[in-house]
């Protein structure tokens, strides 16, 4: 499998590569978010959805779930962590294959349920305020849209 990597010094370069590839997706993408507490996780959500046109302020839906954003494509953001073992009956697939872009924070958590094809997105601290960022695609779409947003990202397998 291949994986794009990009380091990332402070938060709006987090910010800047979320809105790099809020160009590239369309509906029904699954983005997978991967990271420790305070790795960026919601920062690079804020950059996607500074690149849907999303308006207002968008921040992690740590008690609520999910967090519904009107923009050029509707944003479900999850924040999983708290979901526990009954991920069936939550009703995710409405989100996980609607008609918008959905980010999943915590998403190995809810692996059985992921669409198999889908983008992986780890954020790892790499020092005081710089972030290493990997991303995995799972399936044609994936890949290609690494390849289209991948032109600054170092390559590795």
């Amino acid at each position: 499998m291949s994986r794009y990597l990009w380091t990332l010094h402070g938060e709006e370069e987090t910010r800047r590569l979320g809105e790099r590839l809020a160009a590239f997706l369309q509906p029904g993408d699954v983005l997978a978010l991967e990271g420790d507490l305070g790795a960026g996780k919601t920062t690079f959500t804020q950059g996607l959805a500074r690149g849907l046109g999303v308006r207002g302020v968008v921040n992690s839906p740590t008690f609520t779930l999910i967090k519904e954003y009107a923009g050029k494509l509707p944003l479900y953001h999850m924040d999983v962590y708290r979901v526990g073992d009954d991920v069936a009956s939550l009703g995710l697939d409405d989100y996980l294959f609607g008609e918008g872009v959905c980010v999943v924070e915590w998403a190995s958590l809810i692996e059985p349920v992921l669409p198999p094809e889908r983008l992986t997105i780890t954020l790892t601290k790499d020092g005081e305020d710089s972030r290493i960022c990997r991303m995995e695609p799972a399936g044609r779409r994936y890949i290609e849209l690494c390849e289209r947003l991948g032109n600054d990202a170092r390559t590795g397998d």
